[in-house]
């Protein structure tokens, strides 16, 4: 008897640095490593040089095409590396990496903005971020700033100028969660010839990639998720290539705001595993979220991934595999009851940041930035922001039970 075989088309394999053929998820691991010429070593060794060696002819770092390393203040090995992972994560050409998130959101807005011009922002964003567009900005620079309701889209193109040049806002806002509507917010934008800037911290691939939406420039604070662990910081602007090299020419090269190697390292190490630990912090979120939003002790859940979310649905036709890894709430009580909640906590750690393997809380009685832009209860309440790790969520659920019981009694 003959056996007929099927015919087969042959597999292709991608190479490990063409960005056109590999997943997200196979670019999270492989992505700007390069091994070591010199030891054979397959992971990028940390480079703690701060300056390298010169061309022959030195004139030739001026090239447009140059590519070589100088000085570790512009260009470092490890920063490069961590550079080319991070652009193409988010499907942008190129990245500048700096020494905290705030360095480069500074970086972005004072690349974009020229005194004299205007800018629109989201009423809800981290408070430093408020603070340079409320104080910093106008005082030195004479740059005007109107804040509005980002979600409100009337308002943010009421609130436009002619001398408006930036849109700013975050995908999910810090504390409060709402969400952007980064599509309609780049036709509005665009439409009035200023750029949108979009903070991703909250939200790193492969949940979101602004730059898809219509976002000109991506910001994210590497501190948190990129990061994952707790033990460095940075921060990145991420977009076409020659917006980014204005930042990089500009704001990096002469403000110096750069990352050392070793927190490039770090990054480069914690990055590889993003999309899994991203995926079990939504999976914990959503199950911490509606614990909280059935229990009678809790006054007010913000979370995108809640059917009962202002911006659910806009949160749904935006974001990949979750809805974040930040639950916000309120509590009713006294600002002491609060306090021995938060206190009570033996699993969960009262610390700021987020992103980190381990859950973290942060309550504010009164939180910063315009206090009418908060929900009623978190004006009311305070606001307590979960930053939820990679725990057993049974656990996480255990320990705000207890806690809660030990501030206001047991559930009825």
């Amino acid at each position: 008897m003959t056996h007929q075989h099927a015919t087969r088309t042959p597999a292709t394999r991608p190479d490990k640095h063409d960005f056109d053929t590999l997943s997200g998820n196979t670019w999270s691991v492989h992505g700007g490593n390069h091994a070591d010429q010199t030891t054979g070593a397959i992971r990028t060794p940390i480079v703690m040089a701060n300056s390298y060696r010169l061309p022959e002819d030195p004139s030739t770092i001026d090239d447009p095409g140059f590519t070589g390393l100088v000085y570790t203040r512009e260009h470092g090995a490890n920063q490069r590396g961590l550079e080319e992972k991070l652009a193409r994560l988010d499907h942008g050409q190129a990245a500048a990496v700096f020494g905290t998130g705030m360095a480069a959101l500074h970086a972005a807005f004072f690349t974009v903005l020229n005194p004299g011009d205007h800018a629109v922002v989201s009423n809800v964003v981290y408070m430093r971020v408020a603070g340079l567009f409320e104080t910093v900005f106008p005082a030195k620079l004479g740059i005007e700033v109107d804040f509005v309701d980002i979600t409100d889209l009337d308002a943010v193109r009421a609130a436009l100028r002619p001398t408006t040049r930036l849109v700013h806002t975050e995908v999910i806002a810090n504390p409060d969660l709402r969400v952007a509507d980064i599509p309609a917010l780049a036709r509005i934008a665009h439409d009035a010839g200023a750029l949108l800037t979009i903070d991703s911290t909250f939200t790193p691939p492969p949940m979101m990639r602004p730059l898809d939406h219509g976002a000109d420039l991506v910001i994210h604070s590497l501190t948190k998720y990129y990061n994952g662990h707790g033990d460095a910081m940075g921060g990145a602007v991420i977009g076409n290539r020659e917006l980014v090299e204005q930042v990089r020419t500009g704001a990096l090269w002469h403000a110096g705001g750069a990352i050392s190697p070793f927190n490039a390292w770090l990054i480069m190490r914690g990055s590889t595993t993003l999309p899994l630990r991203l995926a079990r912090q939504c999976e914990n979120a959503q199950a911490i979220a509606e614990f909280l939003a059935a229990d009678p002790r809790v006054v007010h859940v913000s979370y995108p991934g809640l059917p009962s979310h202002e911006q659910h649905e806009v949160a749904n036709s935006q974001l990949a595999g979750g809805f974040g890894g930040v639950v916000s709430f309120a509590l009713g009580g006294t600002h002491t009851d609060r306090l021995a909640f938060v206190n009570d906590l033996r699993v969960i750690t009262s610390a700021v940041s987020l992103g980190h393997d381990e859950t973290l809380v942060a309550y504010e009685e009164y939180p910063e930035g315009p206090a009418a832009a908060f929900a009623q209860p978190f004006r009311e309440h305070g606001l307590v922001r979960l930053a939820v790790g990679l725990e057993s969520a049974d656990d996480l659920i255990a320990d705000l039970d207890v806690s809660l019981t030990t501030a206001y009694g047991p559930a009825h």
